[in-house]
């Protein structure tokens, strides 16, 4: 969870956002601060002090949710005695609840004024006038066509710059459909955005001062588009277009699907030097059996593979994924399953989940759902594993000289914090460079959750 802060003038309406999920929200939390602007509002960090609160929400998992209408509870409380001396505040839900659930968070909440979907952003400023008259808005439908409307292009929008890092979205939806997921039904169809429009977005993060750009989309590597060639590109090669920007010094994406891992794709990693030595490839199980229960439509030994000749192209780099234990009907062979897994692909990043029904989805309807316990026993273990893999990897870095971009002073006096190739915090002495440089740094030690290094 993060939120947006940046010093706000006395004199503007301020906004308070509150951002939940995953890094297409971070994301979208950034674009509707920028609509917002437009209307007058000016970003708080302070909750008591804002004219209008959203909270841009994330529906993959149960808990995720209900944090969501208890954090509502606390945000109540706050607009009442706002209310009682005079000063307003609207309560704004956004992201994939409010696609999800729509006007039942109002029934539910009645403190909420207004409930916008993941792609009806740009219709934010005009909602809020109707709801400023005492409206209840819900905004959730959208035309296809409209998907990418809250994106910015070059006629109307001026990137803010926010760092020496960006998230740029390429993609959005999915029609995999795998059975334990919302996204298909939150965030729809799988749509790609146009290449010129990604393109120049690019262009103007990097003139802004951007050196590193994530790709970010729900199913990334499904991106295709129209070429200025007039040919379809596919991600691959839409990444080496990128890579041309000058300025633009790395490139990354965020997150794939195993089965559209295509040769191309592959041989950017080869040969494309701006593409950092990163992939998170999520594999969700092990075990053939909950793969197919799953609808993920690939075996273990299919994602194995596919893991080999990643690495064959590219031998320096760092995989991550995704697993969920305690899919209803996952025995303990399955379990197991997916630890030989983990233990053949070895992880320098993972993150695991307990499975948790999500309404709607077919695995909530399952039979055989897992005992509680079973899967806190479950995923303990495999926790543990991936995270003994982590320190693993961290400790194979210490004496090896690698480049770090510089992001930001350190919390410690006298310190800067780059980030590696593989996304770790690098800690260096300030005289190493400044913000934006890509310097040469030797890993001394490993910290609890960053390296420590010395310019090489």
């Amino acid at each position: 969870m993060s939120d947006e802060a940046v010093a706000a003038s006395p004199a503007a309406k301020k906004v308070f956002v509150r951002t939940y999920g995953c890094q297409m929200n971070v994301y979208d939390s950034q674009r509707m601060t920028d609509a917002l602007a437009a209307d007058g509002y000016s970003p708080t960090s302070e909750i008591g002090d804002a004219d209008l609160v959203l909270l841009n929400t994330c529906h993959i998992r149960e808990k995720a949710a209900e944090k969501v209408y208890s954090e509502l509870g606390r945000i109540r409380e706050i607009k009442a005695e706002r209310a009682a001396t005079g000063r307003e505040m609207l309560i704004g839900i956004a992201g994939c609840v409010a696609q999800a659930e729509g006007r039942e968070i109002i029934r539910r909440a009645p403190a909420v004024d207004l409930v916008i979907g993941p792609q009806t952003y740009h219709r934010l400023p005009e909602a809020l006038k109707r709801a400023r008259g005492g409206e209840k808005i819900v905004e959730t439908d959208y035309a296809l066509e409209d998907k990418f409307e809250h994106l910015p292009n070059t006629a109307r929008t001026e990137i803010i710059k926010r760092g020496v890092t960006a998230f740029l979205t390429v993609q959005e939806g999915c029609d995999k459909f795998c059975t334990f997921c919302v996204v298909p039904y939150t965030r729809g169809s799988e749509v790609s955005r146009p290449v010129a429009q990604i393109v120049a977005e690019a262009e103007r993060l990097a003139e802004a001062g951007v050196r590193e750009v994530t790709l970010l989309g729900q199913n990334v590597n499904a991106w295709h588009g129209e070429g200025p060639d007039g040919q379809e590109w596919g991600l691959g090669r839409l990444l080496f277009r990128l890579a041309e920007i000058p300025g633009l010094a790395r490139l990354r994406y965020t997150t794939s699907h195993p089965r559209d891992m295509d040769d191309a794709l592959i041989i950017a990693h080869r040969d494309l030097p701006a593409l950092m030595p990163y992939l998170h490839l999520p594999v969700q199980s092990g075990s053939d059996r909950i793969l197919k229960a799953m609808n993920r439509r690939h075996t273990a030994a299919d994602y194995v593979r596919l893991i080999d000749r990643i690495r064959a192209a590219r031998p320096d780099i760092a995989m991550s994924g995704d697993f969920i234990v305690g899919f209803p009907g996952e025995t303990d062979a399955d379990f197991e399953a997916t630890m030989q897994l983990v233990r053949d692909v070895r992880y320098a990043q993972a993150f695991s989940f307990k499975y948790s029904p999500r309404p709607g989805t077919p695995g909530a309807e399952m039979k055989a759902q897992i005992a509680e316990d079973v899967k806190d026993e479950r995923l303990q273990r495999l926790q543990a594993l991936l995270m003994e893999q982590q320190g693993s990897f961290a400790v194979s870095l210490v004496g090896r000289t690698i480049d770090a971009l510089i992001e930001k002073p350190g919390r410690q006096a006298g310190q800067i914090v780059g980030r590696s190739p593989w996304l770790q915090p690098v800690i260096l002495d300030e005289t190493a460079g400044k913000i934006g440089d890509i310097v040469k740094a030797r890993i001394i030690r490993v910290g609890k959750a960053s390296l420590f290094a010395q310019p090489a």
